[in-house]
């Protein structure tokens, strides 16, 4: 796919590196997720966080707390999504496929792994809003995103 052939790109030497909207999405690496149609944004409107499970992780902070500082962002929004791969299973099976795959010990990994959809968004939600490191008066949102009907549900 990409073996040095050139690839069509969109431009966007006009458009300037802050959000638009201000905003910052967490949410999964999952391919059937399109952020931009789901939320209706257009390139350069929100930066997009994504990670397996949408999870807010020392990373994902790293990335918010220079999002907000450096690009004047205000607005989180969490999204986590039904038929997740990372629903209803735990470390230890993570860590056995790894193993069985590959050998390798990988214990040392937290996939964060999660049993309640709400209850792993409240979870992000309330670990982006303690972050000390955050501007005050953020807004944090987050929601679970139906992939059977293409609705969002908030979460509070």
């Amino acid at each position: 796919m990409f073996d040095g052939e050139e690839i069509s790109t969109i431009p966007v030497v006009d458009l300037p590196p802050a959000p638009r909207k201000g905003l910052v999405v967490v949410t999964c690496m999952d391919s059937r997720l399109d952020v931009f149609r789901m939320l209706d944004l257009e390139i350069g409107d929100a930066h997009i966080l994504r990670n397996a499970g949408g999870r807010v992780t020392e990373d994902t902070l790293r990335s918010l707390v220079l999002s907000m500082h450096l690009m004047h962002t205000r607005s989180v929004f969490v999204i986590h999504h039904t038929s997740c791969g990372l629903h209803r299973l735990t470390n230890e099976a993570l860590h056995s496929r790894v193993r069985a795959a590959t050998g390798q010990d990988a214990t040392h990994l937290d996939f964060l792994p999660f049993d309640d959809l709400a209850i792993s968004v409240s979870e992000d939600v309330e670990r982006v809003r303690s972050l000390p490191l955050l501007p005050e008066g953020i807004s944090v949102t987050g929601a679970v995103y139906d992939v059977h009907t293409g609705t969002l549900h908030r979460v509070a």
